[in-house]
């Protein structure tokens, strides 16, 4: 039997100390953002056990050359490649795949997520009762178009409504969960979008922080409002048949 490639985590690096947290940053087209983005990254988890995955969306820019270039100047960072532009969502999972962390830290790969909000989500989850597998971060103060932020406030409203899963911005990319508890997840692509939801289903709980919101300083946004709005429709109703499939045994006792 042949099992599938797209399942299987790259070789990470040497042997050594496994990390306790590992910062996972899909990036396409990001030459201008991301090698200040990884530094930052460095800089607001100094003195962790951390490694940070920067994973390529087989961009047509620089962008992995650029980040390549860093890796001796930051010696925690490494770098996976997608051979095809498979989305942010794929990006993701390959990044957690790869990690050797327990908690997962995500940030968009644009710099518009401020790296320094990171560590107290990290905390937040350290410090929760042990069913609680997320902690998303609430944008305040978006720096977004405003065509951006009435399309994004009208989709958290009626994603919410359907899936009541309790968040008001699941569109920030910066989240810290669990590993363990993502891949026990079912994947689709966009799921980025639905993990609080999705958490909530597995029995998991799930808390929400205010975190800062940064204007974009160079790339493009890879995402339109009507596109959004397409994937969104069948996405809602993929992700609620999920919640009326779902089935949990309650306690599980070995005998």
């Amino acid at each position: 039997m042949v099992s599938d490639p797209s399942q299987t985590p790259p070789a990470g690096p040497a042997p050594g100390p496994s990390p306790e947290v590992s910062v996972v940053v899909p990036v396409f087209n990001e030459s201008g953002a991301a090698p200040d983005l990884a530094r930052e990254i460095a800089a607001a988890f100094a003195g962790w056990p951390v490694e940070i995955l920067f994973v390529d969306d087989c961009s047509r820019d620089d962008t992995r050359e650029r980040l390549a270039a860093l890796k001796t100047e930051i010696p925690a960072l490494r770098l996976l490649a997608h051979s095809v532009n498979s989305g942010q969502s794929r990006a993701v999972r390959t990044g957690v795949l790869a990690a050797r962390g327990e908690i997962i830290v995500t940030l968009d790969g644009d710099g518009q997520n401020d790296p320094a909000d990171a560590p107290k989500l990290v905390d937040a989850l350290r410090a929760g009762p042990s069913d609680l597998a997320l902690v998303g971060g609430e944008r305040v103060r978006r720096q977004d178009s405003a065509a951006k932020k009435i399309a994004s406030r009208i989709g958290n409203g009626v994603r919410r409504r359907l899936l009541r899963d309790t968040a008001n911005d699941t569109g920030c990319g910066l989240k810290a969960f669990r590993r363990e508890a993502f891949l026990r997840l079912p994947y689709f692509d966009h799921i980025h979008r639905y993990l609080p939801a999705l958490m909530l289903r597995e029995g998991y709980s799930t808390l929400f922080l205010p975190v800062g919101h940064r204007p974009r300083t160079s790339g493009a946004s890879k995402y339109t409002n009507l596109g959004r709005l397409w994937a969104s429709a069948s996405d809602l109703l993929g992700v609620m048949w999920l919640q009326s499939r779902a089935r949990r045994p309650g306690p599980v006792a070995e005998l």
